[in-house]
């Protein structure tokens, strides 16, 4: 069975962030044994200057560093990474799959990921050009993986 981590930077502090989190976790658990790994966000003032916002992301990405499995690719969902339809997600998760038996997502903070990071990515993730808060992230990445899963094992969910 495949093992999927994300690690992301904070908390979820919706109750519908997280409800919606523990579903498509407990829908995984089908194809996948799902890790969360949280680390904390780094604090900055609310008008912070760009050497604050790299000595954030630089801390940030420290932590990071430190919790990625051995072994395991790594995916990390950044602006400069590729749109993929549904079908093509699944195909490049089969892909991957093939060679590792763990995928770990990385979603960053508020001001994103350190180069760092980014450039361990095997696969490099966008979800477009929007930004959409890191909290939610998680929950539309979650529920990604579950339809790309899904698409794989020609289930019904995806349509």
């Amino acid at each position: 069975m495949m093992n999927v981590n994300v690690i992301c930077v904070g908390k979820l502090k919706e109750p519908y962030l997280r409800d919606g989190c523990a579903e498509y976790i407990k829908r995984l658990g089908a194809y996948a044994r799902v890790n969360i790994i949280e680390i904390a966000e780094e604090k900055c003032g609310d008008n912070p200057s760009d050497l604050q916002i790299k000595n954030v992301i630089e801390k940030e990405g420290s932590r990071i560093l430190s919790k990625i499995p051995k072994g395991s690719t790594v995916i990390p969902l950044c602006i400069e990474g590729r749109e993929y339809s549904s079908p093509d997600f699944s195909a490049a998760l089969e892909r991957v799959s093939m060679e590792y038996s763990a995928l770990t997502f990385i979603i960053g903070g508020s001001f994103g990921l350190s180069d760092e990071v980014k450039a361990l990515g095997k696969i490099k993730l966008s979800f477009g050009k929007m930004t959409l808060p890191h909290q939610l992230a998680r929950m539309v990445l979650l529920e990604q993986v579950y339809r790309a899963f899904s698409i794989s094992a020609n289930s019904k969910y995806h349509k």
